[in-house]
């Protein structure tokens, strides 16, 4: 390169704003996250919100303190392992696998060096992402809330709101984790309540629709959602679903309803988001995650859908209302 050509780059940078040769600066030096996740961007804002908040907890505001890396699945969990391995590929210093355990164990299967938090519905060490709650071990922990456990008590509450109804069904992905677990404990608590389920199946989001035709020719009244990490990131084509065949369904997170879904009973899924982006953090400070123990979220929502409601033809019980933690008019 000629001398006058160095020169007039050197002229050049020197010229650029001081804000913007810092930024380009500090860009380089700041930590990076990779962000794994089963399900879509739109969807999960709110979601990714509470993530933000709990780095922000920990002194971490993305695009000042870290950078984040998306990637999503889009629902197609066949994605992930390829995401996973681009993330690791790339360098991370963190990498959160939220939306559930399918992204959790790709991400596990694509390090064992690269510090991972995830976020699942399920006990983590039944599927084998940690040795214990206390002592996750190896390079991985997280957070999780309760969601499988809770479908007896789902059917209670949907029963308590159609208490003449006595053809129930669930809807269940048999390619899940817990899905044989969940139909067990829903049959157990039919069975005290008298009733019986059925079971309808779908494994992706083209067999959604299939699954409520053959729900309408079963005709049945009320309808569980079972608690999958497919569904999660379906909340809008079930909570639609639903609504067209005219069928009172549960659901287990608060997602569900806002997309126009009736009710919804479990885990707050957002503070379970929270605490993954708390550990984030905490991990980017220097904490290892073998130190850190499994957060597990406890607080249970009951939201409502009075819209829903009405356009179904549902007289929600004052018992329901009056345990709501919301009610979206």
């Amino acid at each position: 390169m000629r001398r006058r050509d160095i020169l007039a780059g050197a002229a050049i940078s020197t010229a650029l704003p001081f804000t913007t040769r810092h930024l380009a600066w500090t860009q380089q030096a700041l930590p990076v996250v990779g962000f794994l996740n089963t399900a879509s961007a739109k969807p999960s804002e709110r979601l990714l919100k509470a993530f933000q908040t709990g780095l922000a907890e920990s002194g971490y505001v993305e695009g000042r303190d870290v950078l984040i890396e998306y990637r999503w699945a889009d629902g197609d969990r066949a994605r992930l392992k390829e995401m996973a391995g681009d993330l690791v590929g790339r360098g991370v210093n963190v990498m959160a696998a939220t939306g559930g355990s399918p992204a959790a164990l790709e991400a596990k299967a694509a390090s064992s060096s690269i510090p991972i938090v995830f976020q699942v519905g399920v006990d983590p060490v039944e599927i084998g992402l940690v040795a214990g709650i206390n002592r996750p071990g190896g390079n991985i922990t997280g957070a999780t809330m309760l969601a499988i456990e809770l479908g007896s008590k789902r059917l209670e509450l949907l029963r308590e709101l159609l208490p003449r109804a006595s053809a129930f069904a669930a809807l269940l992905n048999p390619k899940g984790p817990g899905a044989s677990i969940q139909l067990r404990e829903m049959n157990a608590a039919a069975a005290k309540l008298g009733l019986t389920i059925h079971a309808v199946e779908a494994t992706s989001e083209n067999e959604i629709e299939m699954a409520f035709d053959r729900l309408s020719l079963m005709r049945v009244e009320a309808l569980l959602i079972g608690a999958d990490p497919l569904f999660n990131g379906l909340s809008e084509p079930l909570a639609t679903q639903a609504r067209r065949h005219r069928l009172p369904a549960i659901y287990q997170f608060r997602e569900f309803v806002a997309a126009g879904g009736l009710i919804s009973y479990g885990g707050s899924i957002t503070d379970a988001y929270r605490q993954a982006g708390v550990y984030v953090g905490r991990i980017l400070k220097g904490d290892k995650p073998s130190d850190l123990p499994v957060q597990q979220s406890t607080k249970l929502e009951l939201i409502i859908n009075m819209q829903t409601a009405r356009m179904l033809g549902v007289d929600m019980p004052p018992s329901l209302l009056a345990r709501a933690d919301e009610v979206i008019e």
